[in-house]
């Protein structure tokens, strides 16, 4: 009997160890002080799907991509609006699809001064690929952002936070600074592949942080928002305070399309506003972030 038609309880330590062992967290890469003496840092960021999720899935309907079209037809200005009025830098994950459906979207990011990166081609479940598609569509997504912002992207962030098992290798192929779709730590750490450092820096996600999981709406699904926004305010607030205290990192993702309506702009508009409010914290994005954790544990 191969591996693969063995039920979990039936494999042997070789096997569990081997697949635990492949992509774990090294050393911590939190810092013993933030650039400036600052006592936390801040990292926001945002998803920019738009239409790709829905793309990915060979949902075609108008009606299901005109919610996706809302993130970057009323969100993104909004956002970036807010983002200038309370001087925070963020970094856009980018599918390279929505890049090229709407290039001025990408090169405003960059131009605004934040960071685009990697984000997959149409958002893809890489873990359905094969080692080779991956690749390739990771490589094209990276080339296509490059060729429209001019800005090479540092950083990805997989599809779905997720990985398969040949994704950390293609991100040290492409030597990319780091990552942000794992979930092993509260602040930025080492990726380590089946034993080995790499180098890469993981600047860490977790669903608490996310709106996602607090706002998604399936017509035909069983997904509904289950919380109302100032709930979700008093949560990231509370996440924020505990990392103030503690002098780690705040990390934050958002999607257009989610955060992009009324009330729920008014809370992150709330929510930055009261960060911004606290003296000591540095704003930062995720290319920030990750540089100066390398840089200060290179040094040691």
């Amino acid at each position: 009997m191969t591996h693969s038609e063995q039920q979990p309880w039936e494999w042997d330590e070789r096997i569990w160890r081997g697949h635990v062992e492949r992509v774990r967290a090294g050393r911590s890469l939190a810092p013993k002080a933030w650039l400036g003496g600052a006592r936390c840092a801040v990292a926001v960021s945002f998803d920019s799907d738009h239409e790709t999720p829905a793309l990915r899935d060979g949902q075609t309907s108008p009606a299901k991509l005109a919610q996706g079209e809302y993130g970057a037809r009323v969100a993104v200005p909004k956002i970036l609006d807010m983002l200038e009025r309370h001087r925070i830098p963020a970094s856009f994950f980018m599918p390279a699809v929505c890049a090229l459906l709407r290039p001025q979207e990408a090169r405003s990011y960059t131009r605004a001064g934040h960071e685009l990166a990697i984000h997959g081609w149409i958002h893809e479940r890489n873990t359905q690929l094969g080692a080779e598609s991956e690749r390739e569509l990771q490589l094209r997504a990276a080339d296509t952002l490059e060729q429209i912002s001019g800005v090479r992207p540092v950083g990805i962030r997989t599809p779905s936070w997720d990985f398969s098992a040949h994704t950390l290798s293609i991100t040290r192929e492409m030597g990319l600074l780091y990552d942000s779709s794992l979930m092993a730590d509260d602040e930025p750490y080492e990726l380590v592949e089946d034993g080995e450092a790499t180098g890469v820096v993981e600047i860490p996600v977790e669903w608490i942080r996310d709106d996602a999981p607090y706002f998604m709406m399936e017509r035909f699904g069983s997904l509904r928002p289950y919380i109302a926004p100032r709930d979700v305010l008093r949560i990231w607030q509370d996440e924020f305070a505990a990392a103030y205290a503690a002098g780690g990192l705040f990390q934050l993702t958002l999607h257009p399309h989610i955060i992009g309506h009324r009330s729920r702009l008014t809370v992150l508009d709330e929510l930055l506003a009261h960060i911004a409010g606290h003296g000591g914290v540095w704003l930062a994005t995720h290319r920030d972030i990750a540089e100066y954790c390398r840089a200060q544990h290179d040094q040691n």
